[in-house]
């Protein structure tokens, strides 16, 4: 029985450097398009782009591989992919993150309780946060279902102007739940 090939060391994980095709990997092309700093952008012949990229002490990276001839540009190829890191590092951080609130009511919550918790709902829209109002039916007090659901709706007109409600209030086991979503400031 012949002798197992050695596994590859990341089996299942494709490297960072085979995200793109560079100099000597880039095959089966006879010309690319040549971009680039301090180059005559054009098509080149892959032997002419890849001399071009020795003699700047570059490398020639094959950006649009699926492009007729492929597009390459001769840049630092290390340099190349920190910068796409650090771009999508960025655009993470600035991807909005939701923040969901919860205000919790029984069927029977009187006047001053409602305010209390309706001033607490308005101080989270306006800091952006979504709100999940919910009326909790204890034993016996789901027979009051229709209390818990006016109770929503009088919350939701309230807060009328600082967010609108996504749906009408629906019953999930003993729990109605309505949630509130923040108002685009302009």
């Amino acid at each position: 029985m012949p002798p197992r090939p050695p596994r590859p060391f990341n089996r299942g994980q494709q490297k960072k450097e085979d995200a793109h095709r560079i100099n000597e990997k880039i095959i089966g092309v006879s010309k690319v398009r040549l971009v680039g700093e301090e180059i005559e952008p054009g098509l080149y012949s892959i032997e002419d782009a890849l001399k071009i990229s020795k003699d700047l002490e570059m490398d020639l990276v094959e950006i649009v591989a699926n492009a007729d001839p492929p597009v390459c540009r001769v840049i630092d190829y290390k340099k190349f992919l920190y910068d796409q890191k650090k771009k999508q590092k960025e655009m993470k951080a600035k991807a909005s993150k939701i923040v969901v609130k919860e205000v919790r009511f029984g069927p029977n919550t009187d006047e001053h309780d409602f305010n209390f918790k309706l001033n607490h709902a308005k101080k989270f829209l306006q800091e952006g946060s979504k709100v999940k109002a919910f009326v909790f039916f204890k034993g016996r007090s789901i027979l009051f279902k229709d209390k818990g659901e006016i109770l929503l709706l009088k919350f939701a007109a309230e807060l009328e102007e600082f967010g609108k409600a996504d749906s009408l209030p629906e019953l999930e086991g003993k729990r109605m739940i309505l949630f509130l979503s923040p108002k685009k400031k302009k």
